[in-house]
């Protein structure tokens, strides 16, 4: 007996040195890349980069700024993610309230799952493909189109395991009292799980604000500030990929400024989504 609590003991504490091995890992890589970031970010960032657009020669260390990619990125991040919401919610009360457990209901967590999982790149090409059907050329909207995709199954997903969250008694309670699905769904469930859908939107948001692929051909990249939605439209990450691609070690500085921009946006995003679900937790019932 006393063997055997001694192999769990040393077991425990086996598995204790690995999670905190593991949990210092990604603080140290996090760290890591945030210093990286404002190491080499820091000196090169001043006023103008977040105030104004680029001027003739900005790629080649003329003065300028990247106020076109920073509103390309909100512009593109805001509509996608106000598409992946309107599609996303009905997708999730219908898994979670309508449908039941049935054999489609785990198809499509299936294949929502297989879409968390494909590459932004495969989005972007198919993207591209449906613009050409469509007419479209790279524009802010064809770049919506891409981004929804790639956030879709994401907001769907992050929807359906916040939901699962409510109090059963809670719903069961309402159903007691005479309300039909439609008033659960939307009276009940969805105001109690407001702190987590909050925390699913933003969660989406900022997975679209900083990919790259999905609207490498679809928006296409443009100098300009995004004034319609047919027209092309500059993002962050782009932004980085074609400073850094110079042979010029002034914007190749100006790069990581852009990078630095990127992750504080992140981090912003990050940090309003942990303050909005603690403020809307108070309302919710335990």
């Amino acid at each position: 007996m006393m063997k055997r609590n001694t192999l769990w003991r040393l077991e425990e504490t086996v598995m204790k040195v690995l999670m905190s091995g593991a949990t210092a890992l990604a603080l140290g890589c996090l760290l890591l890349i945030l210093g990286a970031v404002v190491w080499k970010g820091l000196p090169a960032m001043n006023l103008d980069m977040v105030t104004q657009p680029p001027q003739g020669g900005y790629y080649t260390g003329a003065g300028g700024g990247i106020l076109n990619a920073i509103l390309g990125s909100l512009c593109l991040a805001l509509g996608a993610t106000v598409v992946a919401l309107v599609l996303g919610v009905p997708i999730a009360l219908y898994l979670q309230i309508y449908a039941g457990r049935s054999r489609l209901v785990e198809l499509v967590r299936l294949a929502l799952d297989v879409l968390w999982g494909i590459p932004s790149i495969v989005y972007g090409a198919f993207g591209f493909s449906l613009m050409l059907l469509m007419g479209l050329r790279a524009s802010l909207l064809g770049g919506i189109i891409a981004l929804s995709l790639v956030e879709l199954p994401i907001m769907c997903r992050a929807i359906e395991e916040v939901l699962k969250m409510v109090p059963f008694e809670l719903t069961e309670s309402a159903y007691a009292l005479g309300t039909t699905r439609w008033e659960v769904a939307w009276k009940v469930m969805v105001r109690q799980a407001l702190p987590g859908l909050t925390s699913a939107i933003l969660l989406a948001f900022g997975r679209g604000i900083g990919d790259a692929a999905s609207v490498l051909f679809t928006a296409g990249y443009t100098d300009h500030l995004p004034t319609s939605l047919l027209r092309p439209v500059a993002s962050l990450p782009l932004a980085v990929f074609f400073q850094l691609a110079t042979p010029f070690p002034a914007v190749q500085e100006r790069a990581y400024a852009s990078a630095l921009v990127l992750t504080a946006i992140v981090l912003l995003i990050s940090v309003l989504s942990r303050l909005a679900s603690n403020r809307l937790s108070r309302y919710v019932v335990k």
